[in-house]
């Protein structure tokens, strides 16, 4: 099944090159011709993508009315914006990417790119296996305990039937054992949504690597309708400290988007995940890595040192999205504390992330700079 987008744009030139440069992607474009009937169809349809051009009329009602829709909260969305547009604003009434005028193939390919990876992994995130297996809930407040039977499940959460007269809320530790495994999953979760009857939805909080990764492999072998993802992008890492690091990447993720970076240099290889702080279009991404853990400290203190002690060693670097993570898109940055002190690369990202990209690349090689003078690697 292919991916769908919704296309809100008068502009017969920009729709021409989106519809050929999504149809090379395999992403079907349903082209709306006013803010109202777009409004209409995503109160009836599912999209993976909303694509809006701001100069339009209801342009942003229609990226704010996606965005409170549960539907389509997690929908990759795209603002297509004349050249002196706020790039700022933009973001605020909840856009993901940016296009400029005037868009050309080769830039929206390469944004698309981009897009598709997280269209598909929110697509994989919400489909649903049907499985009928016993859970067992205890709740984080009360301490209540009890046994339910799931409906289905999915990368995201499960649905459950409840007791009769059963009204819980709150947050609740699961454990349950999924079909043709011996393993027990064990995860924290809140009620998401209630249905008709006794059937009620429940989202995974804080999954932990171990359990995100063993329930998608169970998916994966248990649902055949679930597309392969797309394969993990390559890029050059220019800065790296050991609370982030900074990709140069001609298709970076938005903001607040969950990454796993992979990293090889010299024999010596490191998985890290993070999440996206800085994004500039075209350019690169900054991430803060998300584990804190103190193996993973000091497998990022060694391969920090490799890369300090051999100058000459180009680090092999792919990417990949997890999600989009949009509980956390007005949150604060929290820093990192090291030996030393503040984290500064970090600091960069949560002092300077409102500059424009020449001026926060600027400020960047400034950093660079100091820290080479300094002996530090950061």
């Amino acid at each position: 099944m292919n991916l769908k987008s919704l296309l809100l744009c008068a502009d017969e030139k920009i729709v021409r090159v989106l519809r050929r440069t999504l149809g090379d992607l395999d992403i079907v474009v349903e082209l709306c011709a006013s803010s109202e009937i777009a409004l209409r169809k995503l109160t009836r349809e599912r999209f993976e993508a909303i694509i809006v051009d701001c100069a339009g009329l209801g342009a942003a009602d229609v990226l704010r009315s996606a965005r409170t829709s549960p539907c389509h909260k997690r929908a990759v969305a795209v603002a297509i914006l004349d050249p002196d547009g706020g790039l700022r604003a933009a973001f605020e009434i909840g856009a993901n990417f940016v296009l400029y005028k005037p868009v050309s193939v080769e830039r929206a390919k390469s944004s698309f790119r981009a897009a598709r990876a997280l269209m598909k992994k929110e697509r994989r995130r919400n489909s649903r296996v049907d499985v009928h297996i016993p859970v067992e809930m205890s709740s984080r407040e009360s301490g209540a305990r009890f046994k339910v039977n799931t409906t289905d499940i999915g990368e995201g959460g499960l649905a459950i039937s409840l007791p009769r007269r059963s009204k819980p809320h709150g947050r609740w530790a699961l454990s349950f054992t999924l079909p043709g495994s011996a393993t027990v999953l064990e995860v924290d979760a809140e009620f998401a949504w209630e249905g008709s009857g006794t059937q009620v939805g429940l989202r995974f909080r804080d999954q932990t690597p171990d359990f995100a990764r063993q329930l998608r492999e169970w998916l994966g072998r248990n649902s055949p309708d679930i597309e392969k993802d797309d394969p993990p992008a390559r890029c050059q890492l220019t800065d790296l400290s050991l609370g982030g690091c900074y990709l140069e990447i001609s298709s970076p993720f938005p903001v607040s988007t969950r990454i796993t970076l992979s990293m090889r240099a010299a024999g010596t290889e490191l998985k890290a995940e993070g999440i996206v702080r800085v994004m500039h279009p075209d350019k690169g991404m900054g991430v803060e890595f998300s584990q804190t853990t103190p193996e993973h400290r000091a497998l990022l203190e060694k391969f920090l040192r490799l890369l300090s002690e051999n100058r000459d060693v180009l680090p092999e670097l792919l990417v990949e999205p997890e999600g989009l993570e949009t509980e956390s898109l007005n949150a604060t940055l929290v820093l990192a504390a090291t030996a030393e002190g503040e984290d500064t690369l970090l600091g960069l990202f949560r002092d300077q992330a409102g500059l424009p990209a020449d001026s926060f690349l600027a400020e960047l090689r400034k950093q660079r700079g100091l820290a080479s003078a300094a002996g530090v690697s950061n």
